[in-house]
């Protein structure tokens, strides 16, 4: 049995057998488990830097881009964060068993509505090892087992942590089936995982760049949660406060250009354009941010490059960013509606009517108001990490966490009832 398709057939029957077994499991035994995997990341951190210290130096020899190498890195402040995120998801209410909805019929019959595990989940990721705890986690706190097969750049980082999980897993007396990975870089394997591994897996999450999620939704033959990028916007109201609105953009761009939350294109009020932009450009290039725009935006700075059609349509996912100019918020909006993925958008304004307006008539997966797109993110919701944002409108849409990775069952009860 040593070819990589009975390996990872393998995998899939273990991961099949230990949903079943997670679906029963107390909230008890699994808080348990997910304290102890924070215990050992922390424990294991110098063994996970050295294996990050691995990838980061084989990604620089590569000549791979600094938004992709920063994903990659770790640090002591960042391992510290993914335990931290560990003991967050802890701390959360069980999502299995909650009844969602009860009533009972004219007839007697009593009906319920109980939140269930979705079964096996596969998480098909690039760069970000965080993901590895982060998606393990979520789905051992929901239920779910899961198959993780992390990218080819960031292969040993990914397997550090995942050691560091499954001796959390070990500690609580859960099985190390719950949360496995593949830790072969061999492409076959990401084309198994998304034919189901033999009915296996119940619902594929990939998390990388546009390249991977397109495959993955064009090549599934399972469910998927997925965006296929972060084309954010934000628009700068005529009414907005300028200098909350010039540290809401900064923010938005430059505190990580790299991330798919990062605001790739702004949209500012004419009425407002010659009190704003200089001051927005300016703080902007002051960080190093090569600034696109619209004709009658070049108009206001020489550090201004023209912005072509094609950079309505970009997530740049570095320090770079599209501005143009638009006459009212119905002009923003339908720029938006032309160009957006549909993650998120945000408006900046103080007039609570327009406000409104723009987070009715948008219809992305997040609709800020007065608030940095870089706030797109399953911790920052509250949520205790996400397995991705997904931008689709079935089962889940938005930040996919602890909650979104359940279904629903109906418990039907009566007394020896029979249909007429």
């Amino acid at each position: 049995m040593n070819s990589l398709k009975d390996k990872i057939n393998k995998i899939g029957l273990q991961a099949k057998d230990a949903s079943k077994i997670l679906a029963k499991t107390s909230s008890a035994q699994k808080n348990k488990a997910l304290l102890a995997m924070a215990d050992y990341v922390l424990k294991d951190k110098e063994l996970i830097l050295d294996a990050n210290k691995k990838d980061t130096e084989q990604a620089k020899v590569k000549g791979l881009s600094e938004s992709f190498i920063d994903r990659l890195e770790l640090d002591e402040e960042r391992i510290n964060s993914i335990a931290t995120t560990l003991r967050e998801i802890e701390s959360f209410k069980d999502p299995v068993g909650k009844v969602l909805d009860s009533w009972t019929r004219p007839n007697g019959l009593n009906i319920s509505r109980v939140s269930t595990p979705l079964g096996t989940i596969g998480v098909i990721y690039e760069s970000r090892p965080n993901v590895t705890a982060d998606a393990g986690a979520l789905c051992l706190k929901s239920g779910n087992a899961s198959i993780l097969r992390g990218g080819s750049d960031s292969i040993h980082s990914c397997i550090a942590i995942h050691n560091s999980i499954q001796k959390g897993l070990n500690e609580a007396d859960i099985t190390e089936h719950a949360i496995q990975m593949i830790e072969s870089t061999d492409r076959e394997a990401v084309n198994m995982m998304l034919h189901g591994i033999d009915k296996s897996i119940d619902v594929i999450v990939p998390r990388g760049g546009k390249n991977l999620v397109a495959q993955v939704e064009k090549e599934a033959k399972v469910p998927v949660f997925a965006h296929l990028e972060g084309i954010c916007h934000i628009y700068v109201d005529k009414d907005a406060d300028k200098d909350k609105a010039v540290n809401v953009c900064v923010n938005a761009k430059m505190r990580r250009p790299g991330i798919c939350g990062a605001v790739e294109t702004i949209l500012v009020h004419s009425d407002i354009a010659q009190i704003f932009l200089p001051e927005l450009i300016n703080a902007l290039s002051a960080r190093a941010c090569e600034i696109r725009g619209c004709e009658e935006t070049q108009k206001y700075s020489n550090n201004v490059l023209p912005a072509s059609e094609e950079d309505w349509k970009t997530e740049y996912l570095m320090p770079i960013v599209s501005i143009k100019l638009v006459q009212d918020c119905d002009e923003a909006i339908k720029h938006v509606e032309a160009f957006s993925s549909g993650h998120t958008e945000s408006i900046l304004t103080e007039n609570l009517n327009t406000a409104s307006k723009f987070q009715s008539d948008i219809d992305s997966a997040i609709v800020m108001h007065n608030v940095s797109t870089q706030f797109a993110d399953g911790g920052e919701f509250g949520l205790g990490g996400e397995i991705g944002i997904a931008t689709g409108k079935f089962h889940a849409r938005g930040p996919v966490g602890v909650d979104q990775l359940t279904s629903f069952k109906y418990l039907v009860n009566g007394n020896g009832h029979t249909r007429p």
